[in-house]
């Protein structure tokens, strides 16, 4: 639900007002039914670009004011208990919308308790008009963007990068630091991004921002402290109740004033999703699935559309649509693109928006629960195997990254800061718990924010709202303190366990042992059991099968890639063919140099 812009200056900027309407034209796609902004003594401006979804009326308009005249707000996102917490405050309300209902409840109880107390995917921006203070909040998992820049001067903020850039306030400068972030981890960990001295608002915190531009940041939520291993539990009862707190986490979900539907890929987490979706609205509802004709799961899809009598839609791409398509997805990422799904997932949200507005994707399902199992195993092979001379965080990292460190360090000339960093501070965080624990927080953490964005980005450019129940906050909360790990990943039997000692994870994941075993379980109630007994797919990109193609693409563009030695282009091509992963390494170096020359060969300061 639409996308926010905004200006916060210590001296007054004369043309503000032609600035933050560049800056919400710049997002429009995030918001097409309506755009207004706000100005405040020349030096305040809240933009925003409507998408509406909960009181579609023209009264739930942004920038929106309080009653009392105090508070202002510009917020991109869905506030899924908003009818509860309308319940717990005294207010005249002018409109239906939980755009209002936070400022009520921020007039009634202040702003950290409205974050403390919502359940919700946001992002937002409260002008305090009476301290001229500014505050910005993003939701505990980062499922909305909000990022910003700052200076001695001025904040200034936006839903998208290009939101900032349109403000013709902030040059924008190559943080080439970011590109062996990018190449190992398919996007850049907060808060950094590709832009030098812009940032991501870090997921679960709030800022504020006084007139002088002092700036407090504060957490307002973390994952559990607890991590349940016992070994001693009623499965029953757990499945039971995970079960009631998954139907919760896809109810909150379903509040809409504009139709809805699910991505339907044919996997455990997407079809379970479409079930429950259509048992509880008890209606037909579209579904939306897309493949190509070498590569697809169309008949697993369709097994379950046909189950649930579903509206589908079954959507085919070619070599020359994925390949047309990429650099407009850059154009709207503002960044290179991490994952290959994306194209095809920016084609059918272009599709889906002709006959829905709201879209439930799969996401989280995996971190959740275990899902990439031959990553998910690492403590129990660095365990088994001989491992005694690295620390599990060495061995996982090794086995988690896209591109091998040693690849990037042979090919690169960029600096490894980033890396540094992160290995330091992972490195000693992982020293404090469990491995099988900071695997899962790992993913938490990181691993799933890149999937964050890409779904956000390949809704949002169609106008498109995309929701992802399995990060419901509550639904990871009751994980990581009552589902205890074996039923998470379960082994089939002792012996092959045993036997599994004696291997990698490469071998015997999901042979010997069921990932995601609990979340199965309960499919089983709702699914045809091919879906649920299936080994684990993805979204699958036939990019191996392009090689051919990617190659020559790569000694193209990458001839006037300065961040790369050069002289070495033919040898990254031949050596990357030697990874499993060739098809998507070599386009990965494609697609940061086809993004730098978009944003950094032209001026941006006006």
């Amino acid at each position: 639900m639409c996308g926010i812009n905004g200006i916060f200056s210590k001296s007054i900027i004369n043309d503000i007002g032609y600035r933050i309407e560049k800056m919400n034209n710049s997002i429009a796609h995030r918001g097409p039914d309506d755009g207004n902004y706000r100005l405040f003594d020349k030096r305040i401006a809240l933009g925003h670009r409507r998408l509406s979804i909960i009181d579609t009326n023209s009264r739930a308009n942004q920038p929106m004011i309080s009653n009392s005249g105090r508070w202002i707000i510009v917020f991109n996102g869905e506030i899924y208990n908003y009818l509860e917490l309308k319940k717990r405050v005294r207010y005249d309300f002018k409109t239906s919308s939980d755009t209002e209902v936070i400022l009520a409840y921020v007039e009634k109880f202040g702003f950290e308790e409205f974050l403390k107390n919502a359940n919700g995917m946001f992002a937002i921006a409260l002008y305090d008009l009476k301290n001229d203070k500014i505050f910005l909040a993003r939701d505990r998992m980062g499922v909305k963007p909000l990022f910003f820049f700052m200076d001695n001067d001025r904040i200034v903020f936006s839903s998208e990068i290009k939101g900032i850039l349109n403000s013709g306030l902030v040059e924008a400068k190559f943080n080439e630091d970011a590109i062996d972030e990018y190449l190992g981890y398919r996007y850049v960990r907060e808060p950094y991004t590709f832009f030098k001295e812009i940032y991501q608002l870090e997921s679960g915190t709030f800022v504020s921002i006084d007139s002088e531009l002092n700036f407090c940041k504060k957490r307002f939520w973390n994952l559990p402290d607890e991590f349940n291993m016992d070994c001693n539990y009623d499965e029953d009862k757990i499945t039971e109740e995970f079960n009631n707190k998954i139907i919760d986490a896809i109810k909150r979900r379903l509040i809409s004033d504009v139709p809805l539907g699910t991505y339907l890929s044919g996997g455990v987490d997407s079809s379970l999703i479409t079930a429950i979706t259509t048992e509880t609205l008890k209606t037909q509802i579209n579904t939306y699935t897309i493949g190509f004709p070498e590569m697809n799961e169309f008949g697993y899809a369709k097994l379950v559309s046909e189950k649930y009598n579903t509206i589908h839609h079954e959507i085919q791409i070619n070599t020359d649509n994925y390949f047309n398509t990429m650099n407009e997805v850059i154009s709207y990422k503002d960044a290179p693109l991490g994952v290959p799904n994306e194209i095809p997932l920016a084609v059918m949200s272009k599709i889906l928006k002709e006959k829905i507005t709201v879209v439930l994707s799969g996401e989280g399902a995996d971190e959740l629960m275990g899902g990439y199992g031959k990553i998910f195993r690492s403590p129990f092979d660095y365990q088994n195997l001989d491992n005694e001379d690295k620390s599990f965080y060495d061995y996982f990292i090794n086995k988690y990254e896209y591109v091998p460190r040693n690849l990037r360090d042979k090919y690169l000339r960029t600096s490894t800061k980033l890396r540094n960093q992160f290995d330091e501070k992972l490195g000693e965080e992982f020293k404090n718990k469990l491995n099988e624990e900071n695997v899962f927080r790992f993913f938490h953490k990181y691993h799933v924010k890149g999937l964050l964005h890409r779904v956000d980005i390949t809704t949002m450019l169609a106008g498109v709202e995309a929701r992802v129940p399995f990060l419901d906050y509550e639904l990871i909360e009751y994980s990581y303190k009552n589902i205890p790990y074996e039923l998470k990943l379960k082994w089939k039997d002792e012996k092959l366990k045993k036997e599994s000692r004696k291997v990698s994870s490469n071998i015997y994941s999901e042979v010997n042992d069921i990932p995601k075993y609990l979340l199965k379980k309960i499919g089983y109630k709702y699914l045809p059991k091919e879906i649920i007994e299936r080994k684990k797919v993805g979204f699958p990109v036939p990019l191996n099968e392009w090689m051919e193609l990617l190659e020559l693409e790569a000694k193209e563009i990458l001839t006037d890639a300065y961040w790369l030695k050069f002289e070495k282009i033919n040898e990254l091509i031949e050596e990357s063919k030697n990874n499993s992963r060739a098809g998507q390494i070599i386009w990965m170096f494609i697609n940061i140099e086809l993004f730098r020359k978009k944003y950094f060969l032209k001026e941006w300061i006006y």
